[in-house]
């Protein structure tokens, strides 16, 4: 990964519109168009079955890949709201059962390129993004594969979405300890579309005193307009900016435990359109910033990881930049004003000298 597929991440905006640099994963907007021999089937509006209000029951075994056949049940509900005009989408995700309580998020991206999906799964009880499932939808089923670790062995996950076209959408988990040659189902969701009513931003914050700091990034809600420049070539001595503008639309999950900017700006290069979810770890009151933008719909991770102190926000994660490892920061300040003012830096030093490539003022 190259720091310019961090860029924007805490701020508000992406890259690519201010020039890319070398090495950048963000590409060439004004790059040729992939051949029309090349194009395979468009599948970005597959998940458009899953916008909106739903009532769901699901099942999960409690011991996968143990022979054991006992299973718990929870009902809940969700919501899916669509960003990027259908392109990805974030749900939010709430059950209770009889053993657990079970509160997440799933964020959904859609590479054009390579005409996949990535679904990222986040719990609220750390907040930390888990590896993408990624996939696409073949005569009405999709698929979504990843490998992950199950006490401490190597698995394959495999999502399956089927019944998309009916008001009861069918969902699948299951393990693999074997490379795919058998798979054990472990989690079953189905759902009831409910009537369309307007998501609930705000609720009653019962837990306040044990979560301080989870609505440190509220002042980030709402509509948004931003101005920001960019240093072309940082950490090479330039002194050459490039500026931008855009608008930011942000909104609570969790209530207010997690939250999620739609961004977009135009420039000369065209316009390009990104996200920022942000999570809080109710443990260790830090907050994971995870940037992605609609080119390629990519996570950026690791995310900056930090936490607010005295009205000011500071996040720290490494990178690279043409290919030496560097430190990247992000400085949040102004939050209780109308304008908060936004930074990021590098370091190639570990942290003894920074250098700020950019800078974003936004206004309400």
């Amino acid at each position: 990964m190259t720091t310019t597929g961090r860029l924007g991440l805490g701020g508000i905006v992406a890259v690519a519109l201010l020039g890319s640099q070398p090495g950048s994963a963000a590409g060439d907007p004004g790059a040729s168009a992939t051949p029309a021999a090349a194009i395979e089937r468009d599948g970005q509006h597959d998940f458009d079955f899953e916008t909106g209000h739903w009532r769901i029951h699901l099942k999960r075994r409690l011991h996968p890949l143990t022979g054991s056949n006992t299973w718990v049940e929870f009902d809940g509900t969700s919501v899916t709201r669509q960003i990027w005009n259908g392109r990805a989408q974030i749900e939010e995700f709430e059950t209770t059962g009889a053993t657990d309580h079970i509160e997440g998020l799933t964020l959904r991206t859609y590479n054009p390129e390579s005409h996949q999906w990535r679904l990222y799964w986040a719990n609220s009880k750390d907040g930390l993004l888990v590896v993408p499932q990624i996939g696409e939808f073949k005569d009405g089923v999709g698929e979504f594969y990843a490998q992950d670790i199950l006490d401490g062995k190597s698995i394959l996950i495999r999502f399956v979405w089927s019944k998309t076209e009916s008001a009861t959408p069918h969902f699948e988990q299951s393990f693999s300890a074997d490379g795919g040659k058998s798979w054990e189902v472990n989690w079953i969701t189905d759902q009831t579309r409910l009537p369309a009513t307007v998501p609930t931003t705000a609720k009653a914050d019962a837990s306040a005193g044990a979560l301080a700091g989870q609505h440190e990034f509220d002042f980030l809600f709402g509509s948004l307009k931003y101005h920001l420049k960019r240093r072309l070539h940082p950490l090479t001595g330039s002194n050459t900016w490039t500026e931008a503008s855009g608008t930011s639309v942000g909104y609570p999950i969790w209530d207010g435990r997690a939250n999620l900017n739609e961004t977009k700006a135009g420039g000369a290069n065209g316009e390009l359109m990104g996200l920022t979810l942000r999570t809080f770890n109710p443990k260790t009151r830090q907050w994971y910033l995870y940037w992605a933008n609609s080119r390629d719909g990519s996570v950026s991770v690791p995310p900056q990881i930090g936490e607010f102190k005295n009205g000011v926000g500071e996040f720290y994660a490494t990178d690279t930049l043409d290919d030496r490892a560097i430190l990247v920061r992000f400085v949040w300040t102004g939050t209780t004003s109308a304008a908060p003012h936004f930074e990021q830096a590098f370091s190639a030093d570990g942290g003894k000298s920074w250098e700020v490539n950019w800078i974003s003022e936004s206004t309400r």
